[in-house]
């Protein structure tokens, strides 16, 4: 008993059917029997229902349709028929339906406004298009209007009414200021969906004058602009002072504050409104209030939820957008404005009312004759659409009568149908909101059975699987379907097939005697066809030994099985898995034939692997579990190098190609991690090894790329990460056949050596290389760029030939070919060489010289011939040499120097040069053999420079208020000296300088003797010299004058603070005057001569300031040449000096002078070197060993001196000291300060501060005294100089405690030896 079924959808379909076609006949997709077929026009595309074009463009009204027999096209405009022949401004498109209207050539768009409908016809019947309504775009102006300026009280509200012109389509509204720029919206402030412009309150700032709407028509791309609006806002202090302005002092007056406002609808009015909105289309609601603050928007629906994933809100909440509505949207939605004064609401009730829409549209109807069929149309709509039916275009009523078709509303019923019911008919669904028009045809066919399947079709099934053999056929009426097995069988019958609608025969369990051939009928009454599919039925594949759980040690080995079983005429594939992914991408994992291996097992290889094998019919798999566990404990493991491999076997032997395998030596506990295949050629190079490849641990074979004409040995080395194993014993033997040579030789060049030569040199082929015996070499060559012959020499196995006889350096086209015995390697590549280079034959012409400046100059030249070159140009040398210094007026020995200037340069700077000198150049042309003439000496003077410093600077004779300074003249005058500038400042015991003195001295003077200088006193000089350029670089030395014995009073209440606090008495010996400086007000304030005397780690900074009194000074500085902002330190009072500490030796600054409160002025910039870091002059004289042994000297003596004196005194004599002293008076001993028993002469601690890089400390610079050699006074410090009445000291060597020393002084200053006596004592 036959049975059907449909086929499972997880089932594959050979035939794809056309999902629109639903009757009791399907129509396969098949495009040669749709082509074949008859069938009725069908609308495939037409222009939208309401057509906006563009008034500037063609119209173009779409309309494509199909049929079986192609359909004509015809129009109808406004409801008549429309003759597009009459007409010269509109065409149809070949093969279609769509017209073109030429509007760009002359015609006007609003002439053809109106209803267009399309009819497509052939002799089966005649579809419609919808009524497409053509309209031209419109962007109409503006029209003028007259603009008030709104003047609007802070905090009021205000609309600004945009009222674009009409157009079609809309124009699109936005805000913008005069800069095209958008204005800003807020809560506060922003536009409604009619344009206008709403300010919930105003605010001072948006008064402006340029409010400008902007209408945007997007069909014609124009945008038109209303006039700008202007907004006045006063505020409340403007208004008060506005009112006080105009009313008396006894008028009450003052505008009202601004007060806040509780919340008004500024849009929509009233408390309820109404609104329409169709389905499917987006519902817009929009609340804008008014108010202080500004009010804030909720909405709400009563009696319901806002629809959830269609809702938003725009414009800060005031709008609320529902997309997609549909009936179930109606209803009441209220907003509510809120602020903190209260709040407002207003309701709108929502209607949605829906176009006609399609519950069933009307679907294509494919009969045979005399069948039955409906065509269904139900449509839906609020208000419900009302149905009608046309036949062809034509009403139903009146379309001719078919006795087949009878009309029930929205159904059409056809009874035993004719080919002349063949029609097509349009359901027309319409309301007060649009119409819908659908076109369904009916095809009556007739057409004799056809089997759509190919013919002859192979099937391949696993036995015991299912089997489906397709026969996919078409007639009309619907075809039979029988099947029968081998070509003269008996129709299948049974319940081991089954039977489906589509033809296909399913065989349920297909076993290997179904293999064979299938026949396919299909009959009807018009006729009978029938197609073979064979059937083959195949083993399936199957595990006959699968994977076994396993459990391993840690870093052990295992290895799973996988032997499979398969048909002989399927190609299986094998597929490991690890947990259902991938294997690791590890060298550990080894994938072979029927296993999978898994090398130094680790806890991380744990797990589930899967064996999947796949052939192109079935796929099975089976799985494993591996357990990885930790080891027992083992002695300690050895690791060393490999064992060398063994057993190396030849085989595969081919003319270019062999196979080597290799069995590996022991691993030795480190796992070979590559093998390294070393060749010996015994026929070129015996006993010398090189390296061929390397391939994994893992592999120990390899087919290995071979060279003709070598006898190849071959041997293995193993390597793991211990080291490399021995050599393997050597392969057997294999010389390879000859061949003619694969290359040509490398690097060929051509350079002459000689002016007539060309030498052609090349590398020579390694031994293997040659391919063969008796390797040569062919050399060719010619002249470039001349009609000549290639001339050619066969040479032995060298490297170089020479051309003799050739012109001077003449380019030459090379070749050198490698040949053998056997023959020539393929055609050499060609290189460009060039003949032997001679000497240049003449000399740069034109040379100028261009002096830049003291040390530079510029030379040109004008560059020679290139053919007077002879060879390959290197470029130019300049020579030039110093003839004589301009000062001196002196000859030297002359050293010339040499300048190179690469390429075909013709100018070059000469830097270097010594200021005030002459100076004589030559320019020569260089090639690869050598140089050029050289051109006439051209003869140059260099101007005045700055002088260099003086060689030196003495300072001698130190006395109580002078100092002789000797120095000589600058080593390098570079110019006619002008003058010398002497510069020079005390410096007081806290490293202070005072103020800097500058003293100009005629060029002719040596020596200098400085007086008025105040006594004991350090002085610090800075001497440089001076040409009519400028000053040269300073030369610095310091010294001090001498102690004034006599004149010292004692310190005032202060001291210490600086030389210009110590207060001083004439003394009888010398009378220092102080000068007086006196201020004259400068016509402007300015700073200059700013001065910097520099020392290793800190620089004192002077500087002349002529301007207002009080002014405060700041000094600015910075690491000269670096982009980093400068250091600001502020100057203590109005002094014109300043110590900069903490700076870097060696290094270079920038500095300059600034007074705050003069409009920022400033100083020019100066610019010093700190000097090189070095050790402090300063030396610890407490641990010298001759300090130590004058110490115990005197010691010793004073011990003498005090037995003697006790001596003398028990015999009651006299010791006549105090006689000698009254006849002896020393006028320059001075007493000892009182504070700290030390004189008033410059600390020792000045020894701290360093010197400024290049002073020198001149020999004789010490102080000491010329009389009174043998006085202690000479010390220093701890004699009264007083005595007894018998003559006898007082107090001379107690204990007397001296006083702690002046602050500063105590860490820097070195001990006397008086005071280290009395210490001692």
């Amino acid at each position: 008993m036959m049975k059907k079924k449909s086929i499972p959808a997880s089932k594959p379909f050979l035939i794809l059917f056309l999902c629109q076609i639903i009757s009791a006949l399907d129509v396969p997709l098949d495009s040669k029997l749709l082509e074949e077929l008859s069938q009725p026009p069908t609308i495939t595309h037409q222009s939208p229902k309401d057509y906006i074009v563009d008034p500037r463009e063609n119209i173009v009204i779409q309309c494509e349709a199909k049929g079986k027999p192609p359909p004509s096209f015809s129009w109808t405009r406004n409801g008549t028929h429309f003759d597009i022949d009459k007409d010269a401004q509109v065409t149809m498109k070949p093969n279609s339906g769509t017209l073109v209207i030429n509007i760009m050539n002359g015609g006007k768009a609003e002439a053809y406004e109106g209803v267009y409908q399309c009819t497509a016809r052939n002799e089966r019947g005649a579809a419609i298009s919808n009524n497409i309504v053509i309209r031209p775009s419109r962007s109409p102006l503006w029209t003028k209007e007259k603009l008030e300026p709104h003047q609007v009280r802070e905090g009021d509200s205000l609309v600004l009414h945009c009222r674009p012109p009409v157009g079609l389509p809309p124009p699109i509204i936005f805000w913008m200021d005069n800069a095209f720029q958008r204005l800003p919206q807020s809560e506060r402030v922003s536009q409604g969906l009619n344009g206008d412009l709403y300010f919930s309150n105003v605010q001072p700032e948006d008064t402006r004058e340029d409010y400008i709407c902007y209408a945007r028509f997007n069909h014609t791309q124009t945008i038109q602009q209303k006039q700008p609006i202007s907004v006045k806002v006063f505020s409340m202090d403007s208004l008060n002072d506005t009112i006080a302005a105009n009313l008396s002092d006894t008028d009450i007056y003052g505008a009202k504050p601004v007060t806040e406002r509780q919340p008004i609808l500024l849009t929509p009015t009233g408390s309820t409104s109404t609104k329409v909105e169709l389905r499917g289309n987006v519902l817009l609601l929009e609340c804008i209030a008014a108010g202080l603050p500004t009010p804030v928007i909720r909405w709400i629906k009563e009696g319901g939820e806002l629809p959830a994933n269609r809702t938003f809100f725009e414009n800060f909440k005031k709008t609320l957008k529902i997309i997609d509505v549909s009936e179930a949207d109606s209803g009441n939605y209220k907003c509510i404005a809120r602020n903190t004064l209260g709040s407002v609401h207003h309701v709108i009730s929502v209607t949605v009312k829906a176009a006609p829409y399609w519950i069933t549209a009307p679907r294509n109807l494919v009969l045979s004759p005399g069948e039955d069929g409906t065509l269904i149309c139900r449509a839906n709509g609020n208000p419900k659409p009302s149905i009608s039916w046309l036949a062809n275009g034509v009403p139903i009523a009146i379309a001719p009568e078919d006795p087949s078709r009878k009309v029930d509303g929205d159904t059409i019923i056809f009874s035993h149908v004719q080919e002349r019911s063949s029609a097509v008919y349009q359901c027309n669904a319409s309301n007060e909101y649009g119409y819908l028009l659908a076109n369904a045809f009916v095809n009556v066919l007739a057409e004799p059975p056809r089997i759509l399947t190919p013919a002859n079709k192979l099937y391949q099934v696993i036995a015991d699987s299912p089997a489906l053999l397709d026969c996919a056929y078409f007639g009309s009426p619907k075809p039979e379907i029988e099947w029968f097995k081998g070509v003269k069988g008996s129709i299948l019958r049974g319940n081991e097939y089954v039977f489906h609608d589509n033809g296909t025969l399913e065989i349920p369990v297909a076993q290997k005697d179904s293999t064979g051939t299938y026949t396919c009928v299909a009959r009807n009454e018009l006729g009978k066809i029938q197609n073979e599919v064979h059937l083959e039925i195949k083993d399936p594949t199957m595990i006959i030994k699968q994977p076994e759980y396993k459990v391993v040690q840690r870093y052990g080995q295992v290895s799973f099985e996988c032997i499979i079983k398969h048909d002989s005429t399927l190609l299986p594939t094998v597929i490991w898995l690890k947990d259902n992914d991938e294997l690791p991408d590890d060298e550990r994992f080894l994938v072979g034939k029927d296993n999978l291996t898994i090398m130094n097992v680790t806890d991380k290889d744990d797990g589930t692997y899967t064996c999947i094998v796949n052939t192109t019919l079935d796929s099975v798999s089976a799985s494993a579990v591996l357990t990885v566990v930790a080891a027992p404990p083992t002695p300690a493991i050895i690791y060393a190098r490999p064992n060398p491999p063994f057993d190396l076997e030849l085989t595969g032997q081919l003319e270019r190609s062999i196979e080597l395998s290799w069995i590996p030596g022991d691993e030795n506990n480190s796992p070979i991690t590559h093998f390294v295949i070393e060749y010996e050629d015994g026929l070129h190079e015996p006993g010398v090894w090189h390296y061929q490849t390397e391939v994994p641990g893992t592999q120990t074979t390899v087919q290995l790329k071979l060279s003709p004409y070598v006898n190849y040995s071959f041997r293995v080395v193993a390597v793991n990460k211990i080291g490399r194993s021995q050599p393997s014993e050597p392969s057997e033997q294999y010389l390879t056949k000859s061949a003619n040579p694969d290359e040509n030789p490398a690097n060929v060049q051509g350079v002459g050596s000689e002016p007539d030569n060309l030498v052609i040199t090349w590398e020579s082929l390694k031994g293997f290389q040659s391919n063969g015996p008796g390797l040569q070499y062919k050399v060719s060559w010619r002249q470039k760029d001349v009609d000549d012959e290639w001339t050619s020499v066969i040479v032995a196995n060298v490297s170089k030939y020479i051309v003799s006889g050739t012109p001077t350096f003449v380019p030459y086209e090379i070749k050198v070919q490698a040949l053998n015995d056997l023959g020539y390697a393929p055609e050499p590549s060609e290189v460009i060489g060039h003949s032997g280079e001679d000497l240049p034959m003449v000399a740069p012409g034109n040379v100028q010289v261009h002096v830049v400046n003291s040390t530079l100059a510029k030379v040109h030249w004008d560059p020679v011939p290139l053919k007077t070159v002879r060879g390959h140009l290197q470029g130019y040398k300049v020579y030039y040499w110093k003839v004589q210094s301009l000062s001196r007026r002196s000859r030297r020995h002359v050293e010339k120097k040499i300048l190179t200037f690469r390429g075909n340069k013709t100018f070059g700077m000469l830097p270097g040069l010594e200021p005030y000198s002459s100076y004589k150049l030559n320019v020569r042309v260089v090639n690869g053999k050598g140089e050029g003439p050289a051109s006439p000496d051209k003869v140059f003077k260099t101007p005045e420079g700055v002088p260099s410093s003086p060689s030196y600077l003495k300072i001698t004779n130190p006395t109580l208020d002078s100092l002789t300074l000797e120095w000589g003249s600058p080593t390098h005058p570079n110019g006619v000296l002008t003058s010398y500038i002497l510069k020079f400042q005390p410096i007081n015991n806290t490293h202070e300088l005072g103020p800097l003195v500058e003293i100009r001295i005629p060029a002719n003077e040596s020596s200098l003797i400085l007086k008025n200088l105040n006594y004991s006193t350090r002085y610090k000089f800075y001497f440089n010299a001076q040409t009519s350029v400028g000053s040269g670089s300073q030369i610095t030395e310091e010294a001090v004058t001498i102690m004034d014995e006599a004149g010292i009073l004692h310190p005032a209440v202060g001291a210490g603070k600086g030389y210009s606090e110590i207060l001083f008495e004439t003394s009888p010996v010398m009378h220092t005057v102080r000068p007086t400086f006196y201020k004259v007000q400068p016509l402007y304030p300015r700073i200059r001569n700013v001065t910097t005397a520099a020392a290793e780690t800190y620089a004192n900074i002077s500087w002349e300031y002529e301007g207002p009194d009080h002014a405060n000074f700041y000094v600015e500085y910075g690491v000269a040449g670096s982009k980093e902002d400068w250091k600001k330190e502020i100057v203590n009072g109005s002094r014109s000096f300043f110590v900069l500490k903490g700076l870097t030796p060696g290094t270079a600054y920038k500095v300059r002078v600034g007074a705050e409160g003069l409009s920022g002025f400033r100083s020019s910039e100066d610019v010093f070197e700190t000097g090189p870091a070095m050790a402090s002059r300063q030396v610890d004289i407490a641990t010298q060993g001759w300090f130590i042994g004058l110490m115990c000297a005197v010691a010793l003596l004073i011990l003498i001196l005090l037995i003697v004196c006790f001596i003398r005194r028990n015999k009651g004599g006299k010791y006549p000291v105090k006689e000698k002293e009254d006849a002896h008076a020393d006028p320059e001993i001075q007493p000892m300060k009182e504070d700290d028993g030390t004189f008033g002469e410059y600390s020792d601690a000045e020894d701290h501060k360093p010197l400024k890089k290049g002073s020198r400390t001149p020999s004789d610079r010490t102080v000491k005294k010329e009389d009174s050699d043998d006085s202690l006074v000479d010390y220093g410090e701890g004699v009264n100089g007083q005595f007894n009445e018998d003559g006898s000291f007082i107090g001379q060597y107690s204990g007397k405690k001296e006083k702690e020393p002046a602050e500063g002084n105590e860490s820097s200053e070195a001990p006397s030896p008086v005071n280290a006596m009395n210490s001692f004592v």
